[in-house]
């Protein structure tokens, strides 16, 4: 395997490729360290040490995409998250939209007015989310955040100029990135958007590897709980099984068999044969998780502003919304169920949305295909649906387990939450799916000149074979 990474350095379009990728990730990490203007980094480095607990609930997601950036209030806050977001709403609208369901059919044109839209799309997310960024500084109250120091404000010079400012340089960094990625999907390997996903992820690695090591010699956790060496361990060795079971999760699909019919063209008899068409377990991926994520990111702020606006003469009223804000607070056991609940239901919904058995099974028909036992037609489309939706479950109910156990371990061991997010949810499925599909392209480079894969021994083949 080792060998093999060391051939991709010898293909002269995989190294250029490889190279592009790495200049395009190195700057999108310097948007990720440079300040906006007007922040009292002092002060902002100060309010989060203080407030470290909050980044496991509110504004946990935007810290995630962003490789860390929300704490430096960097040009690259953000990050590509909008432009994630847009995708995810083009792709839920072209089923129900006909004039957009149009436009996907008619090829290269057809996908690229699309991608104006998303663009447009991620310009008006990008200017909503600034301004509330922007004005969550200037008064975190406002979403519900703890109130800085008053001898240490976060912002130097706060007013409409200032959130003018930022949400111009917030959007202009989405859409920087959003352009970098398209350049390393471009020039580069793999999937842009996905990679810088992954590198900001993959950046707090270190921190995270730091802050178990250094609980391992203090002997306890942030919360003064006592924390031995040998949990440490066990730990690791948790990682290991939860990153296996992660990729088995990711690769599992069940085959279901074709058979080609016979076709005759001409004088040449060209014989059917059989193959398969494979089904994943998790079909949706990730976004279940981030749905369930970015929904439950809303509730707990809302139930806890709606009682300062009411009357003191509805106390009562005041008093059932308060009670209510406890479900959606984070690590709780309401939250839990709801979190589980959703990532559930919106596994199916997602499936229900891109998986289209109908067409697949009018696809087959023209083919003159067809699955061993099955009817062409609507029994094909029964079989495929009811098939999906048992797999589904399997894979819903693995991804449920995969979501919770980070906030399990979090609270149960009182662990921060940067370490344990590496042990299941959003971060690990992200890391595992962008490095197998990089690796499966870099392996086809390599297989094309007669190099082997990784899962081989990196020689270079003969090629009288």
């Amino acid at each position: 395997m080792f060998s093999a990474f060391a051939n991709t350095l010898k293909v002269k379009e995989l190294r250029g490729k490889l190279l592009v990728a790495l200049g395009i990730i190195a700057l999108c990490r310097l948007a990720a360290n440079i300040p906006c203007p007007g922040i009292d980094s002092h002060a902002l480095k100060l309010y989060f040490e203080k407030n470290s607990q909050m980044t496991s609930s509110f504004m946990g997601m935007f810290d995630l995409f962003s490789g860390g950036a929300m704490h430096q209030f960097a040009v690259a806050t953000l990050g590509i998250m909008p432009y994630i977001s847009a995708s995810i709403i083009m792709q839920l609208l072209i089923p129900v939209m006909p004039s957009l369901e149009k436009m996907a059919r008619e090829g290269d044109v057809g996908r690229q007015k699309i991608t104006q839209y998303t663009r447009y799309l991620t310009v008006i997310i990008c200017l909503v989310q600034g301004s509330m960024a922007a004005m969550a500084m200037m008064n975190p109250q406002r979403l519900g955040l703890p109130a800085p120091d008053q001898n240490f404000p976060l912002i130097l010079h706060p007013g409409t100029p200032f959130v003018l400012m930022t949400v111009i340089m917030l959007t202009c960094g989405t859409m920087l990135l959003m352009w970098l990625g398209e350049q390393i999907t471009k020039y580069g390997i793999g999937n842009g958007a996905s990679i810088i996903i992954t590198i900001g992820i993959v950046s707090r690695m270190p921190q995270a590897f730091y802050s178990l090591y250094d609980m391992a010699a203090s002997g306890s956790t942030f919360s003064g709980q006592r924390f031995k060496g040998v949990q440490a361990l066990i730990l690791m060795l948790l990682f290991v099984l939860v990153t296996a079971a992660t990729i088995a999760l990711t690769q599992a699909q069940r085959r279901i068999p074709i058979q080609m019919a016979k076709k005759i063209v001409g004088f040449n008899k060209m014989k059917g044969g059989s193959t398969y068409m494979p089904l994943k377990v998790n079909f949706s991926g990730v976004m279940p998780i981030i749905f369930a994520s970015a929904i439950l990111m809303f509730p707990s702020m809302v139930l806890q502003w709606i009682p300062n606006l009411l009357p003191e003469s509805m106390s009562s009223a005041s008093d059932f919304f308060r009670y209510l804000s406890r479900f959606f607070v984070y690590g709780t056991s309401g939250y839990l169920f709801i979190y589980g609940l959703l990532v559930v239901l919106f596994s199916y919904f997602w499936v229900a949305n891109q998986f289209n058995p109908l067409q697949i099974s009018e696809n087959l028909k023209k083919e003159g295909a067809y699955v061993p036992g099955i009817r062409p037609g609507k029994p094909t489309a029964e079989f495929l649906d009811n098939t999906m939706t048992r797999i589904t479950l399997a894979g819903a109910l693995f991804l449920t387990g995969l979501a919770l156990f980070p906030m399990l371990l979090t609270k149960g061991l009182n662990i921060n939450h940067m370490v344990t997010s590496f042990f299941g949810g959003t971060s690990l499925l992200i890391i595992v799916g962008v490095m197998l599909d990089t690796l499966s392209q870099m392996e086809s480079h390599l297989l094309m000149r007669n190099y082997d894969g990784f899962l081989k021994k990196g020689k270079l083949r003969s090629r009288r074979r």
